[in-house]
């Protein structure tokens, strides 16, 4: 799969597309509509078959799709904030009890605004891990430690971010993390309104081609959840996009010509991509709003992350 995209259900799509299949083996999905605007997809890989098909790792991965997230009422956003705890919760039960410590880290890099999904959840995160040490009567007894922290980007640390949670791993000893933070997509619609939860932890910067260490269980020694929002799509993926939708609407006047809908069935997006790459032009991009989109997003993902915890 010769793209950029970090959305497990996404893959799972394209490769279904590209191979005429019904469903992929070692691949299970289910579907729930929770609301007019709001729709979860549940993929989960079993096997090696189905992690060679779409390239990820076995386990499951959880996709909440919100339409229109910058038009969501406040009862709206809290609808979607739910379903994110809900599918959270299930998560993290399946790996740790009831109360044990949980540290939550925030990926990216805040002066970006693009990547500054992971520090703004941060922000809006219930910390109590202090409290239950220090003012164990002002917090209610059923509350788990909760620790929270945003690292930084290599650029501007000069440390690994695998280096630096390492650390405080080791030190306070959670026995879960949860890290968030901003992914790249094959689709202008998923762009800041689509979540993705996993239990196979992350590997950083994979979705813009700056890859970093891995984040897993394998490399921390103890469970991890992701949970990542789509804010940047390459610009073969924007023009493949709009040549889908100029091409429907030339067949809505010209539906008898085969050329147009021999053109609209086929993904043109390897062919975009080979002629803008030799120039260079294959950029990373976000649309213009992203600003309020990141905002919204940070307060849904950590309204439910709190919820959860």
């Amino acid at each position: 799969m010769n793209f950029r995209t970090d959305l497990a259900d996404e893959r799972r799509e394209l490769y279904r597309k590209a191979n005429q299949l019904e469903e992929i083996e070692g691949i299970e999905t289910q579907q729930e509509q929770v609301s007019e605007k709001i729709k979860i997809n549940r993929v989960k890989i079993t096997n090696e078959q189905g992690e060679q098909a779409i390239g990820k790792t076995k386990g499951s991965y959880i996709t909440i799709d919100i339409k229109k997230i910058n038009l969501l009422t406040e009862e709206e956003k809290e609808q979607a904030a739910n379903a994110l705890a809900k599918e959270l919760k299930n998560l993290i039960g399946e790996k740790v009890q009831f109360k044990e410590d949980i540290l939550v880290v925030g990926l990216g890099n805040e002066e970006v605004t693009p990547d500054a999904l992971g520090p703004n959840v941060i922000k809006n995160i219930e910390v109590t891990r202090h409290i239950i040490t220090y003012l164990p009567q002002y917090i209610d007894e059923q509350a788990r430690p909760v620790s929270a922290i945003a690292p930084g980007v290599l650029g501007t640390t000069g440390i690994e971010t695998l280096e630096i949670i390492k650390g405080v791993v080791e030190h306070i000893k959670p026995k879960l993390l949860i890290v968030i933070d901003a992914l790249a997509s094959r689709s202008m619609e998923r762009i800041s309104s689509t979540i993705q939860l996993s239990n196979t932890g992350i590997v950083p910067g994979a979705g813009v081609g700056n890859t970093r260490k891995e984040l897993t269980q394998n490399t921390l020694g103890i469970p991890v959840i992701a949970i990542g929002i789509p804010t940047v799509v390459e610009t073969a993926v924007v023009v493949n996009d709009a040549l889908d939708i100029f091409i429907a609407k030339l067949q809505q006047e010209a539906k008898s010509n085969d050329y147009l809908n021999k053109l609209k069935e086929e993904d043109n997006y390897e062919q975009i991509k080979e002629a803008l790459l030799p120039k260079e032009f294959n950029f990373i991009v976000t649309p213009k709003e992203i600003d309020e989109l990141i905002l919204n997003m940070s307060s849904v993902v950590a309204k439910g992350i709190n919820l959860a915890l």
